[in-house]
């Protein structure tokens, strides 16, 4: 990869592996639908005129159905679900439980009739995978924390079906546009729950810092970076990032929240990571010589 590919993909990696700790002081101060509905209106502001300047929102009503669909799989549910569930889980574990989204799309991949068929290493990866689950949940959540747990599943397989509704149904549309109706779109369901549960004084400087850092970097500068990635790198290279996340949120949850990094927290990553990596690399086909 060029130089310039390399500062987009540590940029990114390092980017979207902080929601977890906004999220986690965000949450101490407002409802999850606030929050969401906050995060999404910032980047709305944010995202909609540039889509607007660029001529990416031209085109996009046929497809309405299809952007309902998206907004509501990879924003609406997934960022209200990991709010909540971050009201009781640590931001590091739920980091964690996120990274086993490669896992899911596996096996949607696999279930929808992709070309990639379930071989042994991809069913070992599999197997590897979700024990590496298993040792997070095992050891590190308590029994009145499986309902967050579940949550967080609910945003692993969010994660995993919205780039599949973007690949078949929107990947001839303009990405801009389609993040920035999926953002506004977001904002109008959430404002009449999200207004409602505002806060009755203004939250601290730490809570407001969150919000503002959620929307500004970790949203529209995100997603900007991340589709000036894919066309420097290509969509495969560029998903590399979902192994890197977690750790930059793990880190974030030990260092500047003090969270423990446990036993289960180690063996679980390592075991996602190498599932992931098993599950989702390509197998190399060898090609005969030509006669």
């Amino acid at each position: 990869m060029t130089r310039r590919a390399w500062l987009l993909f540590i940029a990114l990696s390092v980017i979207w592996g902080i929601p977890y700790l906004l999220i986690k002081v965000a949450v101490s101060e407002l409802s999850p639908a606030t929050l969401v509905f906050i995060r999404t209106a910032l980047g709305a502001l944010l995202l909609v005129p540039l889509a607007a300047a660029r001529g990416d929102l031209r085109g996009l009503r046929p497809y309405w159905k299809p952007i309902m669909a998206y907004s509501l799989i990879e924003v609406g549910v997934p960022w209200l679900m990991l709010s909540d569930a971050e009201r009781r889980l640590t931001s590091s574990l739920t980091g964690l439980l996120v990274a086993a989204v490669p896992l899911v799309s596996a096996v949607l991949a696999w279930r929808t009739g992709s070309h990639d068929r379930l071989d042994g290493r991809r069913t070992a990866g599999l197997v590897l995978g979700f024990v590496g689950v298993g040792a997070l949940v095992g050891l590190d959540v308590q029994v009145g924390d499986l309902g967050a747990v579940a949550e967080v599943a609910i945003v692993t397989v969010c994660y995993a079906v919205g780039p599949m509704i973007i690949a078949r149904q929107l990947s001839a549309l303009p990405s801009v546009g389609v993040v920035a109706v999926s953002l506004g779109l977001t904002m109008l369901i959430y404002a009449p729950v999200g207004l409602a549960q505002l806060p009755a004084k203004p939250p601290n400087a730490a809570v407001v810092a969150s919000v503002v850092g959620l929307a500004v970097v970790c949203t529209a500068l995100a997603f900007v970076i991340f589709f000036t990635l894919i066309a420097e790198v290509g969509p495969t290279r560029a998903t590399v990032i979902t192994y890197i996340n977690p750790a930059v949120a793990l880190l974030l949850g030990v260092v500047l929240l003090h969270e423990s990094l446990t036993i289960g927290a180690a063996v679980g990553f390592a075991l996602i990571l190498v599932g992931s990596l098993f599950t989702t690399r390509r197998t190399r086909v060898s090609r005969a010589p030509a006669p």
